[in-house]
């Protein structure tokens, strides 16, 4: 039986603790008031690689809505992630032309808020029913000094991915902690030479970073305006220390290593160059369709100590309602249909994306063991970014891949190199409040 039809799942209150950042600016891009009950709704989704099989989870959910509301029509368009930016920022300053209601990524809900874009649902979100069964990261990510913007849709984390035939031919078990994943990445280069152990890459960030938060690091601390970087901590630098240390010719050559992205590593891994990668549950299908099908598993990527689990970045989407709609109670309801437990089942049916309620998720595993590793990392605790509207300018800035760079290119030691990406990060953070 597939997952969605088993979903049927009362509908409870929930009251959300979240992160904070800076107010929104005073721009007003709130509606004229009116809260139109009939007419057409615009729906803004990203698109995916292969969009067939989301486009019919939205078909179903859009029909259900229009039969719901006699006189309401919807109106969906999917847009590029890449230029998603461009065009999300567009629509704030033109109301007229913006949709009501916008997937979007949820390391934007800060930057987003500040630019006065997303409507305030607190009240209809705490009076919703699903939403008790969401997990804290998901929530953390809808929240912005306290108020809510929106609905989790989907969430990502990442595992660790490695070659079951290649373990068994050198007598080596899965690691048990990071000390233990470094030893056994070593073990394989120099057994297998054409083989990276482990690979790693400077410039992906959401790999590098449970090793500074298994040591205790953070990236800031802070709330609203006032966040301060704490990339040079001791506690941090411990964990750069533990992830550079792994560039080299025992494992993965600083040479072709340095400039690699998540997704680099991912290819490397599926294409049978690596004995372990650092992959998210959205690599699954990639993996699959290379070169190592059958020949790999997924465990949790291990903490410092045995038996722990590296806390990893809860990635994903949410779904959002514009300040500037003029038909916000339609918009809510779409909101919530589209973020449901029962779409969100089918969504996982369809797509693999993984639920943001632990129930749903449980039910996930049950019919797909492949997830289980990543429902295991997501229950035993996951980090978000910090929520600033100034995240956005640190990302795309480069800030932590550049630190990890310096170091692995020798330009700079870890105790320089971080304190150089903290006074970055410190000057986004003052120049965003």
């Amino acid at each position: 039986m597939k997952l969605a039809a088993r979903l049927a799942a009362p509908l409870a209150a929930l009251a959300l603790a979240g992160l904070t950042a800076c107010a929104p600016q005073t721009s007003d891009n709130s509606s004229s008031g009116e809260d139109e009950k009939t007419g057409t709704l615009r729906v803004w989704l990203f698109q995916e690689v292969s969009n067939e099989p989301k486009q019919k989870v939205v078909d179903k959910v859009v029909a259900a809505f229009e039969k719901a509301h006699d006189g309401a029509k919807v109106k969906v368009e999917y847009i590029p992630v890449e230029t998603r930016a461009q065009r999300i920022k567009a629509a704030f300053n033109d109301p007229e032309s913006a949709p009501d209601v916008i997937e979007y990524g949820n390391t934007d809900t800060a930057g987003y808020v500040k630019d006065g874009g997303l409507a305030d649902v607190t009240t209809e979100f705490n009076a919703w029913s699903e939403a008790k069964d969401s997990d804290p990261t998901a929530k953390t990510s809808v929240t912005v000094d306290g108020k809510v913007y929106g609905a989790p849709f989907f969430v990502g984390v990442r595992a660790l991915y490695y070659r079951t035939d290649v373990f068994e031919e050198l007598g080596l078990e899965p690691p048990k902690t990071l000390d233990e994943l470094a030893t056994t990445a070593k073990r394989i280069r120099a057994a297998e030479p054409d083989l990276y152990g482990l690979v790693v890459g400077g410039a992906y960030t959401y790999g590098a970073m449970p090793f500074v938060w298994a040591n205790g690091g953070e990236i800031a601390e802070g709330k609203g305006g006032s966040y301060a970087s704490t990339i040079d901590s001791a506690a941090a630098q411990k964990g750069i220390e533990a992830y550079t240390s792994l560039f080299g010719d025992d494992n993965c050559p600083a040479a072709k290593c340095a400039s690699m992205g998540g997704n680099d590593t991912v290819t490397a891994f599926a294409a049978g160059k690596a004995g372990m990668a650092i992959g998210g549950d959205f690599s699954h299908a990639a993996v699959e369709a290379g070169k190592v099908k059958g020949k790999y598993a997924v465990v949790p990527l291990p903490g410092v100590k045995s038996g722990s689990v590296a806390p990893a970045f809860a990635g994903g989407n949410n779904i959002g309602v514009l300040k500037s709609t003029t038909h916000r109670t339609l918009a809510v309801d779409l909101m919530k249909r589209l973020a449901s437990k029962e779409t969100q089942g089918e969504l996982f049916d369809a797509m693999g994306f993984l639920p943001t309620y632990t129930d749903v998720r449980a039910e996930a595993a049950e019919e797909e063991p492949f997830i289980e590793p990543f429902v295991k990392t997501l229950s035993s605790g996951t980090k978000f970014v910090p929520a600033s509207p100034a995240w956005a300018q640190i990302d795309a800035s480069l800030v932590l891949p550049t630190m990890f760079q310096e170091v692995v290119s020798g330009k700079k030691d870890v105790a320089e190199a971080s304190k150089d990406a903290a006074k970055r990060m410190n000057d986004a953070f003052g120049s965003a409040g």
